[in-house]
């Protein structure tokens, strides 16, 4: 099943409440990657657009796909005055995007929510040679004392409870395509001081958590509230490693923009 193609709506409202990436990851990326002003950038699940605008403004050229309706009209509104970007329908194992064309494929938090080998096969279909395939997420730190009451909490309301992917190192993945050399990995580390009730708000756009909890996705998100505002006031400070992975698409891949179907 691809989660990508699940139904973002009911989770899309807050989401742009969301954290951003931490700077030096995203700066990181842009330079690895060698992308420049002309460069085009296929940002796939951008969802609100928490990485396309950091990508916008680092003067790159951006297309934005993403699959969800709800998503993509918050990521429009929000990079209305950007006119390098533009938004498409489509999904990380197929983008309808053409072949050969961008220096840097991303996925913001979006990587795990697809089928993950075909959406590398994809990357590599529409990357120029020589072009980079990138995935990032934000990860709390767990180990924070706010933090670790949360995840108590959730695993108490919802006792198998599993980030899945979002969380696991994607380095094997990359590896087993044979498409990519080998991934390097960049982490920062930033500590985001935020409205703790538009913090508490963002967790209801927690699909990884709203989907397992089901019937109790309200019980956990109102525990949630009542810990932060028992424990941090007006504005809570939470602890963020952003994560990146970025891997070059092999040089001796002769065949790269000719696998017709997915486009």
């Amino acid at each position: 099943m691809t989660s990508l193609k699940h139904d973002y709506t009911p989770f899309s409202s807050t989401y742009a409440q969301r954290p951003d990436y931490a700077p030096g990851v995203v700066d990181g990326l842009v330079r690895i990657a060698g992308a420049g002003p002309d460069d085009r950038v296929c940002d796939i699940g951008a969802g609100s657009g928490h990485l396309t605008v950091p990508l916008l403004d680092s003067g790159l050229i951006v297309d934005a796909v993403e699959p969800n309706a709800a998503m993509r009209e918050i990521g429009m509104g929000r990079t209305a005055g950007f006119p390098r970007v533009a938004w498409h329908e489509g999904f990380g194992e197929s983008t309808g995007r053409a072949a050969g064309v961008y220096r840097l494929v991303t996925f913001g938090s979006s990587f795990d929510r697809t089928e993950r080998a075909a959406a590398l096969q994809e990357a590599d279909r529409i990357l120029r040679p020589g072009g980079y395939f990138a995935c990032l997420w934000n990860h709390r730190d767990l180990n924070d004392p706010l933090q670790a009451q949360i995840e108590a909490l959730i695993h108490r309301q919802v006792p198998d409870y599993d980030y899945g992917p979002r969380r696991q190192d994607p380095s094997p993945v990359i590896r087993a395509s044979g498409l990519f050399e080998e991934p390097l990995a960049l982490q920062q580390r930033v500590v985001h001081p935020v409205d703790a009730e538009s913090w508490c708000d963002a967790w209801s756009s927690h699909m990884t958590l709203g989907t397992q909890a089901g019937d109790r996705f309200g019980d956990v998100l109102d525990g949630i509230r009542t810990l932060v505002r028992a424990h941090a006031g007006g504005v809570v400070e939470v602890p963020y490693t952003t994560r990146l992975w970025i891997a070059r698409a092999r040089s001796d891949r002769g065949d790269r923009g000719d696998r017709g179907g997915r486009g």
